[in-house]
């Protein structure tokens, strides 16, 4: 088993306390170790979206048992999401994956610094999301979220919350879409893996513990969803998570140009 294992449950437990609580993190912290472990872009983003497709229905079920659900944004929200996670799925898995690396390690240190920005912005009044805004947010959150291996949370959510959302409602439908997102994605890659379409496939056989420690760190982790909030300020995780985000984006630069 090694230690790969215990270090990537406690990545995932940590990642889901935050995720659960301000509906980001979980895939682009995940992402992001796995590839600092060297797994190919492809590679990481089905992994992760594997893991998720365990702690996206836990945390989701949480949220929807402390009705933090705004059933009507998530009719909205939920085709456009999963619409745009299987064109990035095609779309990753059509790349090699060296030449994809330096673009979504650019993209995952640009998400840390949108988290920070986002901590440190608040807004005070609370609105419906419109429908113009909704449904290209869901596609492109789905695409990126497929393409880079995270980035649901940190675009759909802050997004919503940006344009007036509250963000009790707002992070708990966004994790409840998540769900289904992420196993749209699964079923596509699954797809392209048996049409022949994803030739790089290699990078999932090799990391199954660690892909194993996602997925047990984030199932004890998911059901604590609707308390984290009360516990932890919402400003200090963002600043953590961006923190830690472009920490790792940095040293996937220097290993890229070491």
């Amino acid at each position: 088993m090694g230690s790969d294992f215990f270090i990537f449950a406690a990545v995932g437990f940590l990642a889901q306390i935050v995720d659960g609580a301000l509906g980001m993190a979980y895939g682009v912290v995940s992402s992001t170790m796995l590839l600092s472990f060297g797994v190919p872009p492809a590679a990481a983003s089905a992994s992760v979206h594997a893991a998720e497709m365990f702690t996206t229905a836990a945390s989701a079920t949480s949220h929807v048992s402390h009705r933090n659900v705004n059933w009507r944004l998530f009719w909205r929200l939920a085709p456009a999401g999963i619409l745009g996670g299987i064109l990035g799925t095609y779309v990753l898995t059509a790349i090699d994956g060296a030449v994809l690396r330096p673009f979504v390690t650019i993209y995952l240190g640009l998400l840390g610094v949108y988290i920070l920005y986002r901590a440190f912005r608040v807004r005070a009044a609370y609105s419906e999301p419109k429908t113009g805004v909704v449904l290209p947010l869901g596609v492109a959150g789905g695409f990126v979220d497929a393409a880079g291996g995270g980035g649901w949370g940190p675009i759909v959510t802050s997004s919503l919350i940006g344009s007036g959302g509250a963000p009790r409602y707002v992070v708990g439908t966004v994790n409840t879409v998540e769900f289904f997102v992420t196993t749209a994605v699964s079923v596509a890659f699954i797809t392209a893996l048996v049409t022949g379409h994803w030739e790089e496939a290699d990078g999932i056989g090799q990391h199954l513990w660690s892909v194993a420690g996602l997925v047990v760190g984030g199932l004890l982790a998911a059901p604590l969803a609707g308390f984290v909030v009360r516990i932890i300020p919402a400003r200090r995780l963002m600043i953590l998570v961006g923190g830690l985000v472009m920490a790792m984006a940095i040293y996937q630069t220097w290993q890229l140009l070491s």
